[in-house]
């Protein structure tokens, strides 16, 4: 882009549309030309330029992992090279097809009753299994300086309840029951078309306990801070400390929590039954194979992609391996990654300009404050106090995360992701049972 295609504002003049007024459509105005000339790509649902700016990191990102993959063994860098290997390794993935799920296929097999039924779901959810709660580590809302896990519903295989009971979401759920099929089948399990049946009842039931989304956005409902043994008590007879004892958290994360809907926990008693126990192994079961697809044999790959990807998001396309791969490497060992970008790619000057730049910004905000008219002292202390507390978080962290205790084999794919999703399971739990005080960042 040349000097003379902006406007000293900044913005692309070549991406302007001059037959639209901008009174008439502001968006259409200052975007018109560049809509016209791009085609979303084939793997994407949406495109914009921020996905522009992230596929140019992705290439560089790429050099990295693949110049990892020549590291020392047993280094961080190496890790990078051994994981993203066990994921491109196509031919492998084909060879082994449902063989790296087939033990936790076993150990759903065997549940035979509702506790151990809690049990083996606490170990697989561990290991990257959804489960019927999402558990997630926040700040706390009505205490922000710690940080809570918040309890929210799951358990559905579709985006939300709706698509269970509204009827312009019958199409896609007839689908999802033949999705479940097909990929029971790849997976080598009995009667599939009557698990997969068993199993949109089930999901059914469960969609008819959660909150809509209209409820889910209020934010004073959803804020239920309570101690484990008031939400255990939720479920009645139903004790969850053996799901909790299963997963394995580190001491005290849970002591205290926030439920984000109440009466979804409460509703659980009435489906977590003997009765159900078979619908409840065949879920479990499609709970390993969904949550592993990715990381099996090209049909599996396929199959999920077809659903999750055609049919629910409207993407043509599955995007390349390769891009894939570096996604997978970002998510699982992204500060490893960017500690090396950022050596190649944002020197020591960079975070030091920026540092400034964010310095003076803050003193800027602080003389208004303390000029400002028509604030009150009492205001205006709370607002210097706050200010004063602003911990500003620029380019990198100023401590790495550490990766040393997590191990990744060149040959295990799914191994690897069940070991990543335990060690990242660790690191969170342990910030909820943290006393630290949470921080603010830009």
């Amino acid at each position: 882009m040349t000097a003379e295609s902006t406007l000293p504002s900044g913005i692309a003049v070549h991406d302007l549309d001059p037959k639209v007024r901008p009174q008439d459509d502001l968006f259409r105005h200052v975007n018109g030309a560049w809509i016209d000339r791009t085609e979303i790509p084939a793997d994407k649902a949406r495109y914009g330029s921020f996905m522009v700016l992230a596929e140019e990191s992705e290439v560089a990102v790429r050099d990295i992992i693949i110049e990892s993959q020549s590291a020392e063994p047993g280094t961080e860098a190496r890790k990078v090279g051994d994981l993203y290997a066990s994921f491109l390794d196509e031919a492998r993935a084909d060879e082994l097809g449902a063989d790296p799920i087939a033990p936790q296929l076993a150990e759903v097999a065997a549940v035979d009753s509702i506790p151990t039924l809690l049990s083996t779901l606490g170990r697989l959810e561990r290991g990257g299994t959804s489960g019927f709660f999402q558990l997630f580590v926040d700040n706390d809302p009505g205490n922000p300086e710690r940080y809570l896990v918040f309890i929210e519903q799951g358990g559905l295989g579709l985006p939300d309840e709706s698509y269970y009971r509204e009827e312009k979401f019958a199409e896609i759920l007839a689908k999802y029951e033949t999705f479940i099929e097909r990929m029971l089948t790849l997976a080598g399990l009995d009667a599939p078309a009557e698990r997969a049946a068993r199993i949109v009842a089930l999901e059914t039931q469960i969609a008819s306990k959660h909150w809509d989304n209209v409820a889910n956005r209020d934010s004073e409902k959803t804020y239920n801070p309570m101690t484990w043994q008031a939400a255990n008590d939720l479920t009645g007879a139903v004790d969850l400390t053996v799901w909790l004892d299963a997963i394995d958290v580190p001491a005290h994360a849970l002591d205290e929590v926030v439920v984000r809907q109440p009466s979804f926990v409460e509703g659980l008693e009435a489906v977590l039954s003997d009765d159900h126990l078979q619908a409840w192994r065949d879920w479990l079961s499609w709970q390993v194979i969904r949550n592993n697809a990715a990381y099996l044999s090209g049909d599996f790959v396929e199959a999920n992609f077809d659903f999750y990807g055609r049919t629910l998001s409207g993407t043509p396309q599955l995007r390349a391996r390769w891009k894939r791969g570096v996604s997978l490497v970002e998510g699982v060992l992204g500060e490893a990654v960017g500690k090396i970008y950022v050596e190649r790619h944002f020197p020591p000057t960079a975070k030091t300009a920026m540092d400034v730049l964010v310095a003076n910004l803050v003193e800027a905000y602080r003389q208004s404050i303390t000029h400002l008219e028509w604030m009150s002292a009492a205001t205006r202390e709370r607002a210097l106090n706050k200010l004063d507390k602003f911990t500003p978080k620029i380019g990198f962290p100023e401590k790495w995360r550490d990766y040393s205790t997590l191990e990744i084999s060149v040959d295990d794919l799914a191994g690897n992701m069940r070991a990543a999703t335990s060690s990242n399971f660790s690191v969170s739990s342990a910030r909820s049972a943290s006393p630290s005080t949470a921080t603010s960042g830009s």
